[in-house]
């Protein structure tokens, strides 16, 4: 039997002669393999934990015909049969099954490389794609809503939202994708071409993934590869620029930097208090249009309106006008999490931006607020804070660190900022915040700010980023009572 040639197979081909393994049972591996099984693939999916729902999803995918294998030593060994492999994000290449099938030539792809071949030929609607070490959600979700204020059918999706291959095999189609991918997701992402694609930033972040910096770098470099209209670049990191440079684009692809700065010819930026478009008018070299104003937004943050900066670019590279940039960041609030305001108690506000989960996130909530009681702490995932140290120092009150790398944090502080005070919580108790925010009480004087910016992971302690603020939010409410 002749195999199937799987750079030719799209969305209206016969995909039953195609053997597919898909790895990992979690949101996006479902997605895949529901999908690959309604194309008529024969599908092997692969799970080490049977926790959570993935029962409950491996058995509605047997009734779709799919084989499932959960539990302990179900991915040690990669079926003889296989044509490709469809990784879930989490997985390093190093992982057995995904080294087994590098070593037998087979092709691994993500979910995000799937989706792209399923694109509807008849309704090929264009990705408006976004990376970055910090900031890809609230900038794909500002984007979403400036391309619905415009009236189109649009979607925030990938790493955020609706699984992309969902999104894309949806039966109505959409106009246009807001697509949020991670490094991970580019990684083992290989033939998509974006419309227009942004590199918010890079910094330290997943190094206990990769091998180095510049691995980590080279994968977010990849969503600019066949760009067609605009690479989005952020003036305030030359490695953006850089990636920009080194990318191979379709001819007429342009380069647009966003800046917090003035904007040059082919750049967005801030002129006082207006967030101005010098890229995409026609008369760009001598005026700008108007976007929206600082105080539109639902924060001041540097980092947030950099973000709705680089929102902005992409939905004007789609044509959206500036009117429709307007509302739909007026309308837009962020997620919970997000430098959110939890209460005022004795002149004191305390912040919570939990989603802050590596340095670089942390440094730019921190440069938001002075002076500052930073809490801080959890898994550093291999970063450093020298960097962020250096700069926030002048910035800081005091520090009250918590979590199982806490001390990575306190050795930075004793380095780069000696006189700066620092408070340790031990134990991970369930009054472990109470003890955190009654320490921060304690440290802080009117007019100061609380700032949960952790620079870390959570699991050590917290379900999750948003588990971690909740405790924290409540905590500061319980200290009103008090």
């Amino acid at each position: 039997m002749n195999k199937p040639d799987l750079e030719r197979l799209g969305r209206l081909d016969a995909w039953d002669g195609v053997c597919a393994v898909v790895a990992g049972m979690g949101v996006s591996g479902f997605a895949a393999a529901d999908n690959l099984t309604h194309q008529g693939a024969h599908v092997t999916a692969l799970d080490e934990s049977d926790a959570g729902d993935r029962g409950e999803k491996g058995t509605l995918l047997e009734i779709l015909g799919a084989d499932v294998r959960l539990g302990p030593g179900s991915t040690a060994q990669l079926p003889d049969d296989v044509d490709v492999v469809v990784t879930s994000p989490g997985w390093s290449p190093s992982a057995p099954l995904l080294a087994q099938a590098a070593a037998r030539g087979i092709p691994v792809w993500g979910e995000v490389e799937l989706a792209w071949r399923l694109r509807d030929p008849n309704h090929p609607a264009p990705w408006l794609a976004v990376t970055g070490t910090n900031g890809k959600t609230t900038t794909v979700q500002m984007l979403d809503y400036i391309l619905r204020a415009h009236g189109l059918r649009s979607v925030a999706c990938g790493n955020v939202g609706l699984p992309i291959v969902e999104a894309v095999m949806d039966p109505t189609p959409y106009d246009v994708f807001a697509v949020e991918l991670s490094s991970f997701q580019l990684h083992y992402t290989h033939s998509m071409a974006a419309e227009s694609a942004v590199v918010l930033n890079v910094a330290e972040d997943h190094l206990d993934w990769y091998a180095s910096m510049a691995d980590y770098t080279a994968d977010k470099g990849r969503i600019y590869e066949r760009a067609e209209r605009a690479c989005v670049y952020n003036v305030a990191d030359p490695v953006t620029e850089r990636l920009v440079r080194e990318a191979d684009v379709q001819e007429g692809c342009r380069a647009v930097g966003f800046t917090l700065g003035t904007p040059q010819v082919g750049m967005v930026g801030l002129v006082e208090d207006v967030l101005a478009d010098r890229a995409f008018v026609e008369e760009r070299q001598t005026s700008a249009a108007e976007l929206c104003t600082v105080g539109d937004l639902a924060s001041d943050a540097p980092h947030f309106v950099a973000n709705a900066l680089a929102a902005a670019a992409l939905a004007r590279s789609h044509g959206v006008p500036p009117v429709s940039v307007r509302d739909g960041l007026r309308a837009f609030e962020p997620d919970g999490h997000r430098i959110a305001l939890v209460d005022t108690v004795d002149d004191v506000r305390y912040v919570d931006d939990s989603k802050a989960t590596n340095p670089h996130a942390a440094q730019s909530s921190l440069m938001a607020y002075e002076p500052v009681v930073w809490v801080a702490g959890g898994l550093a995932k291999g970063a450093r804070f020298d960097d962020l140290v250096r700069a926030a120092k002048d910035r800081l009150r005091a520090v009250v660190l918590l979590g199982r790398d806490r001390d990575v944090i306190a050795d930075a502080l004793a380095r780069h900022a000696p006189d700066v005070r620092v408070i340790a919580i031990e134990g991970g108790d369930t009054d472990v915040m109470d003890r955190v925010v009654g320490a921060a009480a304690d440290l802080a004087q009117p007019g100061d700010t609380v700032l949960l910016a952790p620079g870390c992971a959570s699991m050590d302690m917290f379900a999750n980023y948003g588990a971690r603020g909740d405790a924290f939010a409540a905590a500061v409410h319980r200290l009103r009572e008090r």
